[in-house]
């Protein structure tokens, strides 16, 4: 079984993010929640939107959390490649791998 969880991550390149910050915060108007040096969330209903500075980025890109109960077993039933090189998972909870259109996905255990 694979459902949505609770995290959408907005990778954005360094000359991009204190706009794309002040947009989502003043112009949309949402509601701020975390504030790191380099990463804002927002809640975006009963998600978290997440937009993170990415100096090596050169154009933005949208990552998504999926719950899952078997990360391999979601990983063979979406035929998608393991693509743990992207981001270390610092509590070892999930796989990173991406759709056909090259969208990062975030499988773990919820």
């Amino acid at each position: 079984m694979i459902k949505p969880g609770n995290n959408i991550a907005m990778k954005v390149p360094t000359f991009k993010w204190a706009e794309t910050v002040s947009f989502y915060r003043d112009e949309v108007g949402l509601e701020q929640t975390h504030e790191s040096k380099e990463s804002v969330a927002f809640a975006f209903g009963d998600i978290t939107l997440w937009i993170d500075c990415v100096p090596a980025q050169s154009q933005t890109d949208i990552w998504l959390e999926l719950f899952t109960d078997s990360t391999n077993k979601a990983l063979e039933q979406l035929g998608s490649p393991v693509r743990n090189e992207l981001e270390e998972i610092k509590d070892g909870n999930g796989q990173w791998t991406s759709d056909p259109a090259g969208t990062v996905l975030l499988l773990r255990k919820e």
